[in-house]
């Protein structure tokens, strides 16, 4: 059951209109990195999730999302005030009007005349939120690792915001919205570090042979090495060599005497005669099967 308080999570004082700020807004009201896209990550997470203590943390957080999601939207919908009502009183003329909507020389004037000054699910680009961005697996140890950088990217886009912006309420309101993706990684990486062992993840180890080989697949310089290829529980391999399980390293599969007949057929049909010369499209286009102009 959801409940609505009609109080802001935290209040929100806009300094003054700005259509364009409002436009970058969107980046986390319907952007990929978005509080809609928490929401909804987190709570179908919660909704599948055996262990009640995830589950009643991934809920608490969820909501929360939802809260930053007014939020947001709020500061979006406060920041084009202005513009909403000159636009639909026209009390300015077309040029002048059409000038203060664009004046940040972004697509403000798009989110105005489209969806009346609103907070629409777009991000900042116009392009329309999706279920794409939901990531979720249903393996509690990829979900919360996807969850700390969804809550880490998110953090980064705040911080971009907070730098295009002299308003200082709305600075404020971002900054809290910054910190409260702090504090949710730090809660998911809890819960994740719980479950012990979390890695790798899911339920089958892998390949002894192979767990702890480092490729050196691009070669050339630089060529440093660091904790993430050397040690003791690294085997480094300079120059691989391909199959390395042992075989030929070429694909293969067994077909039935029905399958092969039919193969075969397919070859001996679409083979290609490596002593043909044939006249083309690109030789006709070029006037040089006709001789030279004279």
């Amino acid at each position: 059951m959801f409940l609505h308080n009609k109080r802001l999570q935290y209040t929100v004082r806009v300094a003054q209109p700005n259509p364009g700020l409002a436009n970058l807004l969107l980046e986390q009201f319907g952007g990929a990195q978005g509080e809609l896209a928490a929401a909804t990550r987190y709570f179908t997470q919660g909704l599948a999730e055996e262990d009640a203590g995830r589950k009643d943390l991934l809920m608490d957080i969820a909501t929360e999302e939802l809260s930053h999601l007014e939020i947001i939207g709020s500061i979006i919908v406060m920041l084009n005030k202005g513009a909403k009502g000159q636009l639909a009183e026209a009390v300015e003329e077309e040029g002048e009007l059409y000038r203060r909507l664009n004046g940040a020389g972004n697509d403000s004037h798009i989110t105005q005349l489209l969806y009346g000054g609103g907070a629409p699910l777009v991000n900042s680009a116009g392009v329309p939120w999706t279920a794409a961005y939901v990531d979720t697996i249903g393996e509690p140890t990829a979900d919360f690792r996807s969850n700390i950088a969804a809550e880490s990217r998110a953090k980064i886009v705040y911080e971009r915001l907070m730098n295009v912006t002299d308003d200082p309420g709305v600075k404020e309101a971002l900054g809290f919205l910054m910190t409260r993706e702090i504090a949710h990684q730090m809660s998911f990486e809890k819960a994740l570090h719980s479950i012990q062992p979390n890695f790798p993840q899911g339920k089958l180890p892998g390949m002894p042979q192979f767990t702890n080989v480092y490729f050196n697949m691009s070669q050339g310089e630089p060529n440093l090495r660091g904790p993430w290829n050397e040690g003791e529980e690294w085997e480094y391999v300079e120059s691989p060599e391909p199959a390395v399980d042992g075989g030929d390293g070429t694909a293969s599969v067994t077909l039935s005497a029905d399958d092969e007949e039919v193969l075969t057929a397919l070859k001996l049909r679409t083979q290609s005669d490596p002593t043909a010369n044939p006249v083309t499209g690109a030789d006709l286009g070029s006037g040089l099967v006709q001789g030279p102009a004279e």
